[in-house]
Order: structure tokens, then C-alpha cells, then sequence
């Protein structure tokens, strides 16, 4: 088992990474107030991986309580929310009642928003059973709901007690799922690790084919990456908000084409594409890098062109984004590969010929 530390001083919890730790019950059992637990999941997640974890943890000695939600980005939404709502009411679950979210990142978002305001904050885990949310969307503390004016606009920031990473749930998780995690691995290398980078440019046979050391490698990686800039930066005033690479772009396409059309992975890859060409035309990078980026999406199997969309819808759609400030577009660009920053003065006509030269015009 690999460990990785998020330091948040009293607030501080471990990442653990392995194979089989879902029967591992006394990892989740030292972090509980009380041996009373809500399971959080999905109608996918839940055949495959509940039975398995409330065994363990009833064997423990803890009552477990399962609610199961509808499955995907769509179901994002205040009704899936008050499902959990009314599941936790009336169990009467208390203020010490931990919330597991037991799935990939819709499940983990919603279980954590709904531990963040359910009698005003209760203690929640994650068990991550997608390759994006064990990288990403676990860590941190990000939670949320969608809107349809924009993804992930109504939410809190709010730490689990522990993250649990096992990686055997990899090996029922479907292709394009696994493909739409790729992204969110490599996004890591294209920010700010060149040499993991590298790594995944060998690499990447070996993790299309599920191999468990690569898997554990690019998983500890990417989380130890996520918890050294949380611990800098918990609520995106700085640095953390270089995570959102290709995000701006990426939210659009997902809202613009109807949440769950499109992977948020798939989204996010076509994101790094375009800020990867707005990047070049600023002359930061050059074409070398471009498509070292754009080959290594494509080998991972995502889109490396976004869907056609008029550029005034583009506007409007990054208008919604979280990251505008003071009326401002911020995106995050590359100075080089692995060196990425903050703008918010991109020209209009930079914009206009990435949007409009990537096959974006409608």
C-alpha cells in the first residue's frame, strides 16, 4: 500500500493506494466517531463493489446504511442531492454519521456537498473506484453540484477524513471511463511534472492494459502532486487553480453539448488541446510540444478536436465558468511543457483562431 499525505495541519488525512483495500475494514474504521456509517453510490458501483464493503465494515461492527442514486454526470443535480437528503432523515443519521462515497467523481462531488451541509457538516470519506476520481476529483476537497448554466457552480470546499484507492475496482471500470481518467493522469505531467510527462509518453501501452505497477505509479503520482499543491493552496486562491488546465474549455464543451454526452475526461482533453494552441500562438510553446500534447491524448484514446461550436457560444459558456474574475476569462496556459500559469488577458483574435481554427466554428 502506498500513502500520501494531504497536509491541512489538524485537518490532515491520509491517501491510501493498494489492491483489495476495500476488505481492509479497520482503514476505514480508524477514522469513524461513531461505528455508524451512510454508503453513498451509484446503480453501476453499487452491484460490483457495495456488498463487498458493508460486509467489511458490518464485520467490523459497523451499521451501515446504503443509499443508491442514479448514475452519471446528468443526475449531478439538487434532486439526486435531497435523494440523499431524505435517505439520511430518515435513518435519523446524526452529526457524527460518516458519509462514504463509494464511486467515481459525480458520487464523490455529491456525497461530499451533501456531508458539507447535512446538519450543518458531517465526517465523510472517499472511495474512488474511477481512475479520475482516484487522481483528481477525491482529493482536495472540492464538492459539488451542477447547474445548467454550468458545472460545478454550487458547491463547498470540504475534506474528507481519509481517501481509499483501490485499485483492483480499476479492472471492471469500462474503456472509455478508464480513457477519460488518462486525461486527468496526464494533466498532471503537462502542468508542472515534465518527467512524469515522459514517463507517461513510455508508458501509456502499459497503462491502457490495466497493468497494476503502472496504475499504482501514475495514481501515487498524480495524488502526491494534488496533495503537495492542496496543502499550499486549499481553496484555489493561487496555485491550485493550474489543476483546472483545459478545464475552461472543457466545462463549456460539457455544458454546451448536455453533462454526460461527453466524459468530463474526454472534455478536459480537448481543453488542454486548445490551451495548448492558444499557448503556442502566445509563442510560449512551440509546435514540438503541441504535438507531443496532442499525441499523447490521442494514444490514451480522447478527442483531440472539440465539438463544433460558434465562438459567441463559447463566449457565453466560459462567461459561467467558476474561474472569471472581475468580468475576466483566466485560463491556464503553458510556458512550456510542464511549466503552466494564470492569464486573463488572452486577445479576442487569439481566442477567435483557437476556437475557430480547431474545427470550433458553427
Amino acid at each position: 500500500m502506498l500513502t500520501t499525505v494531504v497536509g491541512l495541519g489538524d485537518r490532515a488525512y491520509p491517501i491510501h493506494i493498494g489492491t483489495g483495500l476495500l476488505d481492509q475494514a479497520e482503514l476505514v474504521t480508524a477514522h469513524l466517531p461513531q461505528k455508524r456509517v451512510a454508503i453513498v453510490t451509484n446503480e453501476t458501483v453499487a452491484p460490483l463493489y457495495l456488498g463487498r464493503l458493508s460486509a467489511a465494515l458490518e464485520g467490523a461492527g459497523v451499521d451501515v446504511l446504503s443509499i443508491v442514486v442514479r448514475d452519471g454526470e446528468s443526475f449531478k443535480t439538487w434532486e439526486t442531492l435531497n435523494v440523499i437528503f431524505d435517505a439520511l432523515l430518515s435513518a435519523r443519521c446524526e452529526r457524527k454519521t460518516t458519509l462514504l462515497a463509494l464511486g467515481g467523481g459525480v458520487i464523490g462531488d455529491l456525497t461530499g456537498f451533501a456531508a458539507a451541509t447535512y446538519l450543518r457538516g458531517v465526517p465523510f470519506i472517499q472511495v474512488p473506484t474511477t481512475l479520475l476520481s482516484q487522481v483528481d476529483s477525491s482529493v482536495g476537497g472540492k464538492t459539488g453540484i451542477n447547474h445548467p448554466l454550468g458545472k460545478n457552480m454550487i458547491g463547498a470546499f470540504y475534506q474528507p477524513r481519509l481517501v481509499l484507492a483501490d485499485l483492483a475496482s480499476l479492472d471492471t471500470l469500462p474503456d472509455r471511463e478508464l480513457s477519460a481518467g488518462l486525461a486527468e493522469v496526464i494533466k498532471y505531467g503537462i502542468l508542472g511534472d515534465a518527467p512524469f510527462f515522459e514517463w507517461l509518453e513510455a508508458s501509456m501501452p502499459a497503462l491502457l492494459a490495466r497493468d497494476r505497477d503502472a496504475l499504482a505509479h501514475a495514481v501515487h503520482r498524480c495524488c502526491r502532486n494534488k496533495a503537495e499543491i492542496v496543502a499550499e493552496d486549499e481553496r484555489e486562491s493561487g496555485r491550485r487553480a493550474l489543476l483546472n488546465l483545459g478545464h475552461t474549455f472543457g466545462h463549456a464543451i460539457e455544458a454546451a453539448l448536455g453533462f454526460g454526452v461527453w466524459l468530463h475526461g474526454e472534455a478536459v482533453a480537448a481543453g488542454m488541446v486548445l490551451a495548448a494552441r492558444a499557448s503556442a500562438l502566445l509563442g510560449h510553446i512551440g509546435e514540438t510540444d503541441l504535438q507531443r500534447i496532442e499525441r499523447i491524448l490521442a494514444a490514451a484514446r480522447l478527442p483531440v478536436v472539440p465539438p463544433e461550436l460558434p465562438v459567441a457560444r463559447w463566449l457565453e459558456l466560459m462567461g459561467h465558468d467558476k474561474k472569471v474574475e472581475a468580468g475576466r476569462l483566466r485560463f491556464v496556459l503553458l510556458r512550456a511543457l510542464g511549466d503552466a500559469y494564470l492569464d486573463d488577458s488572452v486577445p479576442l483574435p487569439v481566442l477567435d483562431e483557437v476556437l475557430g481554427g480547431g474545427g470550433a466554428h458553427g
